[in-house]
């Protein structure tokens, strides 16, 4: 996947933690901050055959 970086507002990494069938990530503070996220807001994984994954905001109706 081709990333255009004039369109890219924040890159971070977080680590994954897996602790037996429970996995947790952080979503970092400024993605929060960004898409103005709230505690039960949702969140979209998308894996592509790449091996690539895009997460977004799930909008709310």
């Amino acid at each position: 996947m081709q990333i255009n970086l004039d369109n890219v507002v924040y890159i971070t990494e977080t680590t994954l933690t897996i602790r037996g069938s429970r996995r947790r990530t952080t979503v970092p503070k400024g993605i929060v901050d960004e898409l103005d996220l709230k505690d039960g807001d949702k969140i979209r994984w998308i894996l592509f055959k790449d091996d690539s994954i895009l997460i977004t905001k799930v909008k709310s109706d």
